[in-house]
């Protein structure tokens, strides 16, 4: 998906909140809701806690980013964010930004399937959205965040968080004609130990690497022990362990997370960096015979780890 900007100015809401509402017929989504709601979704629910920041001219971005970052506990200040995220040549935020921006404020961002039935159990686990909408046409639209705190299937209706209303209803109908128009973009920001209750494991594998990247050592650590307590069989999540504990300057817990996933994986690379680890630790030969196992397992199945087994070889040597 392409990258969007969003920034509508307050003036322009209504106008194309309206034309976002035009369309008769029922999207699929909301249909299938409609037709067979799951139980746990049947009781409305609105998150009164979630703060608001009504938005300034083109700043639904920061508005949006801080009411998430706000709700998971986190300092948010819509001001701070506009310079940190805004970009005035575009009159907008990226995507990429929103997401980059929770992060480099202590949150891990992961985006959700673009499924309404996601959505719904983020909020009903207590957990604001934000959202992409186009509120106008495709061949002219205007992007805008907002945050979901809320829905009702049986009045068919979400609560949003909106530019400058702080509890805006819209029905569903209306939500999933101009969410489509964004690809169903989504995300929730949550504090580092803790998990979207519907993301995926490719998404959370790839929002906690990201999280590493800017995150303090001890964040992280926390970020992936929470991925990888709900998918134990994640070679990459337990080489991010890994490295984080490392990086906390716990290389002990780093080796011994390391070697259990080289023995469950059989891993190269996991062989290679424990034997680093090892070295590290003063424990040569124990570093020595994971270095083997590491030009081994390359020589075998992984030969774009060829290079540096032997390198790592050689230097215990």
């Amino acid at each position: 998906m392409s990258l969007r900007r969003a920034g509508l100015g307050p003036a322009l809401l209504l106008a194309a909140a309206l034309a976002g509402g035009c369309a008769s017929f029922v999207p699929p989504q909301t249909a299938a809701l409609r037709e067979a709601a799951p139980a746990e979704l049947r009781q409305p629910v609105e998150l009164h806690a979630v703060p608001f920041f009504p938005q300034t001219a083109y700043h639904c971005g920061p508005a949006a980013l801080a009411t998430a970052l706000g709700a998971a506990g986190l300092k948010a200040d819509p001001a701070l964010l506009g310079e940190q995220i805004f970009l005035p040549s575009r009159q907008g935020t990226l995507q990429l930004e929103m997401l980059g921006g929770a992060r480099r404020h202590g949150a891990l961002a992961m985006r959700i399937p673009g499924e309404l039935d996601a959505l719904l159990r983020e909020v009903s686990a207590g957990r604001p959205v934000v959202v992409l909408l186009n509120l106008s046409l495709p061949i002219r639209p205007l992007w805008h965040y907002a945050v979901v705190v809320g829905h009702d299937l049986v009045r068919g209706e979400l609560v949003l968080r909106s530019g400058t209303t702080e509890r805006e209803v819209m029905s569903l109908r209306t939500f999933e004609h101009t969410w489509a128009r964004s690809g169903h973009w989504a995300f929730v920001a949550v504090p580092p130990g803790e998990l979207a209750r519907t993301v995926t494991e490719r998404e959370a594998t790839a929002a906690t690497v990201a999280f590493e990247r800017v995150a303090p050592p001890a964040d992280a650590v926390r970020a992936y022990r929470a991925a990888l307590a709900r998918w134990p069989g994640s070679l990459t999540l337990a080489m991010g362990l890994g490295s984080a504990l490392h990086a906390q300057g716990l290389t002990a817990d780093a080796a011994a997370v390391l070697e259990a996933a080289a023995r469950q994986h059989d891993s190269a690379a996991a062989w290679n960096n424990l034997a680093r680890l090892r070295s590290l630790l003063g424990e040569r030969d124990a570093a020595r015979d994971a270095a083997e196992r590491a030009l081994a397992r390359a020589e075998a199945a992984e030969p774009q780890w060829r290079e540096a087994a032997q390198a790592t070889r050689a230097a215990l040597r």
